[in-house]
């Protein structure tokens, strides 16, 4: 079928797939448009990775936006391009990485009057500046967020695509994707649906729980070859063999991937993508893979890949960052999800441009982000599974995925997926069980009750059901009822989780109706575990009821008694007067001691007033009560981490937000001290330790700090909102705490860290240089701005600027006139917690 014979499309747009050279459609995507796609009709696309899935997608959403831009308005005129003329397209990805991608991907067509927009944070938000846009691109959270913060613009939605609908297969996304595209045919019942996956083994019967025509297809645009590694040789799939020879005592991999630098004869260079099990191995790897490939990089690419090095190492301060520049400036790189998103950014973009010659990764990568090259090497095929027992070989799906990745559109003649074996019989086993193997069937996840918890509060909040039949009513719209032979199974744990929210206040009952509570509407909306919010609650109650007993212990009894101290005005303070401690918002009001509101049952100490300068919560008790959350995935107790953290514990026992689990409750006991590993890595953070010892410490990457730290920053922003609902005192102590975490900085240097531009770093240099708030940013010497800022004048400006300052201009500045006091030396910082650790920065937050 060709392009130009393409209808339904906004005028314009045939002339530029022929533009781009897309004069044919590929098989699967004309089976596509036979079966619908451009009229309304809702597919599933079940074809190999690079056979043409995206522009499936967007002929589905274009054709959608162009009928919807051709209805009347209700005075009879057409409206311009724009949800307001309802036509409107949502494409839902897994990653976030995605959303960033396919965003650039669609933004070709804006000059033909497609908006197009993309959402990804804040789940509290609804998202109403989206509705201005034809095609929004969203993770399937932030979809379900905006459905349960009731975005108006949803009832416009025309078509949705799932991109990697496959992933419903997954017990941990899944549920949400399959809930949300529940939600989504219920708020549209003529909704068309674009379901795009991987060849999984029951595709069908995806398509019919969607209502859907199903497109199933192998053809591929470019060969893949795939075959299996031993002695000299790769044996492939349709019988040939390719020589790659490896000398006595040598490895595989690094074989491989020299061959492919070689290519055949006239072809160019061919790029290479190896999959191992563990970060550890990918960064071993990739060191050994830069002994390859940099025998393969011309001066030019020598140059570039220098300068490519620098851009990572100014990332972040860290081994891993140091380790990756190091292996990209010899043409390799190692990718996991420990690495800083900007490091994963940098890598996979060098890769695409054919700068990076090899990628070892783990698995991450082959989950949708754009990385072709000419040969994929499976190095591992297992991973190790503690709930297994063991190594536990990959699912054939994930194996064929990573193959995928082998054969670039327009670059290679064919690609090359290998597996690598050490003897004959196990080169038969993987040609039996990946090679000539179908992908699994995926089956619905929705049943487990973490995940019901959330989706059926969520449910009642949003008003898609208000009784017990409603529910079911409704869940029988999902997947798993049309998966399940057991329906009765699904009726037992929906009682149990009502039962649950009930117990905790965010439902409740009348007759046959059931509702949501004002806080389980905020919870709700809030994007939080029902389990999360029961834990922060019972925590931030337990504070207050026990926190004069607290500050005792605290205090260790050595601070003299006074009047009580009570809560400040409701109203939130100045943001342009700059911070103010927790302990400051607490005034006298003549009212009772915080854990005394709380009602009866406090820690008994009312007639015996107690006064204390110290903010209570702490940090770390508010850290560790946001950790213990299912919310937050915890570090894992290593060897001898249990002593550790079991001696910190009763160290740091009074700042606990409850009562510690005894030694004897084992399983409750390293959960504890799980959550307290996690929180001392917090800790650490915002007691500015610097980010290298860090990962050293705890065993983690950049990307797994940025992680927690955001994951931190969400579930403190929650709690505060939560606090202030249930009118706790702890709230300014939350507060405090998610800046704290949020900045990563010490107290005093919240109001600098506060301004746009500054950060963490840069805020201890201008503190250190006698620049201690944002009203010196407005009136201090310019000269000791600009040499605590190490002479950036464009920063300096835009601080300047964000702070409010009349004139920001650094022009005839001149740093030198600077006293010798305004250019701190860095390696004299000290924090509270760490006075021998130098000061570094995770990044400017810029």
């Amino acid at each position: 079928m060709r392009t130009a014979d393409l209808t339904g499309l906004p005028e314009g747009i045939p002339e530029a797939l022929h533009d781009e050279g897309i004069e044919e459609l590929y098989p699967p995507q004309a089976e596509a448009v036979e079966a619908g796609l451009t009229d309304g009709e809702s597919l599933v696309a079940a074809v190999p990775t690079a056979s043409g899935k995206t522009l499936v997608a967007e002929l589905a959403m274009l054709s959608s936006v162009a009928r919807g831009v051709s209805e009347p308005r209700s005075d009879g005129s057409e409206g311009p391009p724009g949800g307001s003329s309802g036509g409107k397209a949502l494409y839902i990805v897994p990653l976030r990485a995605l959303a960033s991608e396919k965003k650039a991907e669609f933004e070709r067509w804006e000059e033909y009057g497609i908006d197009v927009g993309v959402s990804t944070g804040n789940y509290e938000s609804s998202g109403e500046w989206l509705s201005s846009r034809d095609i929004i691109v969203a993770t399937s959270e932030k979809v379900d967020s905006l459905v349960r913060n009731n975005a108006a613009w949803m009832d416009q939605l025309s078509c949705v695509v799932a991109d990697e609908v496959h992933l419903v297969n997954d017990r941990h996304r899944g549920p949400t994707l399959e809930v949300t595209l529940a939600k989504l045919r219920q708020l549209n019942p003529s909704l068309q649906v674009v379901a795009l996956s991987a060849t999984v083994g029951n595709a069908g019967e995806v398509a019919d729980w969607l209502d859907a025509s199903l497109v199933h297809s192998d053809w591929r645009p470019i060969d893949l070859k795939m075959g299996v590694h031993y002695g000299n040789a790769i044996t492939f799939d349709d019988g040939s063999q390719r020589e790659v020879p490896v000398g006595k005592g040598d490895r595989q991999t690094p074989a491989l991937v020299a061959d492919a630098l070689e290519g055949d004869g006239d072809d160019d260079q061919g790029s290479s993508l190896v999959f191992v099990n563990s970060r550890r191995n990918a960064e071993s790897a990739a060191r050994r893979m830069a002994g390859v490939t940099e025998q393969y990089i011309t001066g030019d690419e020598r140059s570039e890949l220098a300068e490519l090095a620098a851009e990572i190492r100014d990332v972040s301060d860290t081994e891993t960052s140091e380790d990756l520049a190091k292996a990209v400036a010899k043409g390799a790189a190692f990718h996991h999800a420990g690495l800083a998103s900007e490091h994963r950014t940098l890598v996979e973009d060098a890769f695409r441009d054919r700068l990076i010659k090899c990628i070892c990764a783990t698995p991450t990568l082959a989950a949708g982000v754009n990385t072709p090259s000419r040969r994929v090497v499976v190095r591992d095929w297992q991973r190790y599974d503690g709930d297994y027992g063991g190594m536990k070989p990959l699912d054939v799906l994930e194996v064929h995925q990573m193959m995928g990745r082998a054969g670039r559109p327009g670059l290679d003649p064919y690609g090359e997926a290998v597996l690598l074996s050490k003897d004959a019989d196990s080169r038969d086993e993987l040609f039996e069980r990946y090679i000539w193997a179908d992908a699994e069937d995926v089956h619905s996840k929705l049943a487990a009750e973490p995940a019901l918890r959330t989706h059926l509060l969520a449910t009642v909040a949003s008003g898609f059901a208000h009784t017990r039949e409603g529910l079911l009513d409704f869940l029988d719209q999902t997947l798993y009822a049309t998966q399940t032979d057991d329906p009765g199974r699904l009726e037992q744990v929906t009682d149990r989780v009502l039962d649950y929210l009930e117990v905790n206040g965010f439902v409740e009952f009348e007759d046959q109706t059931i509702r949501a509570t004002p806080i389980g509407h905020t919870v709700s909306r809030l994007y939080l575990d029902p389990m999360s919010a029961a834990e922060i609650i019972d925590g931030l109650r337990w504070a207050d009821d026990h926190r004069t007993e607290k500050l005792r212990e605290l205090e260790g009894e050595t601070t003299s008694t006074s009047t009580s101290t009570s809560r400040a005005a409701e109203s939130e303070p100045d943001s342009t007067a700059g911070f103010q401690r927790a302990s400051d918002m607490v005034a006298d009001a003549g009212g009772k001691e915080g854990g005394d509101s709380a009602g009866d049952g406090g820690d008994g100490d009312d007639a015996d007033d107690f006064d204390s300068d110290r903010t209570y919560p702490t940090t770390l008790g508010l850290y560790h009560l946001v950790c213990r959350t299912p919310d937050m995935y915890q570090l894992y107790l290593k060897s001898g981490d249990r002593d550790t953290y079991t001696e910190l514990c009763y160290e740091r026992e009074p700042e606990f937000l409850g009562r510690v689990p005894s030694e004897y409750e084992d399983v409750a006991f390293e959960d504890w001290l799980s959550a307290l590993k996690t929180a001392r890595l917090l800790e650490d953070w915002s007691d500015e330790v610097d980010e290298d010892r860090i990962t050293e410490r705890y065993g983690v990457g950049p990307g797994d700090i940025r992680g927690k730290v955001e994951t931190a920053e969400w579930l403190l922003g929650a709690a505060e909102r939560l606090a202030s609902e249930l009118d706790l005192e702890s709230v300014y102590a939350v507060r405090e705490a998610k800046m704290r975490v949020q900045y990563g900085v010490n107290e005093e240097l919240l109001d600098l860290a506060g301004v746009r531009g500054v950060g963490r770093k840069r805020a201890r240099r201008l503190y250190e240089a006698g620049v201690e708030s944002r009203a010196d940013l407005r009136e201090a010497d310019k000269s000791r701005i600009l040499a605590a800022l190490r002479g950036r004048r464009k920063t300096a400006e835009n601080i300047l600027e964000a702070a409010g300052r009349k004139d920001p201009s650094m022009d005839e500045i001149d740093e030198s006139d600077a006293p010798d006091d305004a250019v701190p030396d860095d390696t004299g910082f000290e924090t509270a917690k760490e006075r021998s650790d130098q000061q570094a920065s995770l990044g400017d937050f810029e």
